[in-house]
């Protein structure tokens, strides 16, 4: 599948997979903007693209965010198949956290991962009764720990 973007700045890098069947496609910073009031940090890619219909864009964080201070702000990131701007990706540090010694990513780090993944259209239809199952309407933890 082809998918078009476009750099919105010189420095932006083109989205890619680092290894063979990889499922994301892993998006580098090139800027950021700190928000000490909220306790967040941006991180721009300089990077606009065009998901295609009957598609969404998926941001995750990469699995080396982990070795950081940062936890992405909306956990997965939503990228709708109209929207044409930045693509950015928001993280929270703690709030007590001395921003000097903040674990955070640079420039030129890749800052999380785009996943492009087909969805089916559903359309809802109310109902007053819903068929029955082993669960039933158990919730959190119902099914052990």
């Amino acid at each position: 599948m082809k998918v078009r973007f476009k750099k919105l700045v010189d420095k932006a890098v083109t989205p890619s997979y680092a290894k063979l069947g990889d499922a994301g496609l892993d998006m580098t910073a090139i800027g950021n903007r700190i928000n000490t009031e909220n306790n967040f940090i941006e991180y721009f890619t300089g990077i606009a693209l065009e998901v295609p219909d009957g598609h969404v864009g998926l941001l995750f964080p990469r699995s080396s965010t982990s070795k950081t201070d940062l936890r992405l702000a909306n956990c997965v990131g939503v990228v709708d198949s109209g929207y044409r701007g930045e693509i950015s990706f928001r993280y929270k540090f703690p709030k007590d956290a001395f921003f000097g010694s903040l674990k955070r990513f640079q420039d030129g780090d890749r800052v999380g991962q785009l996943v492009i993944i087909p969805y089916p259209q559903i359309e809802m239809e109310e109902s007053d009764n819903l068929s029955e199952t082993e669960r039933g309407d158990g919730g959190y933890g119902s099914t052990g720990n």
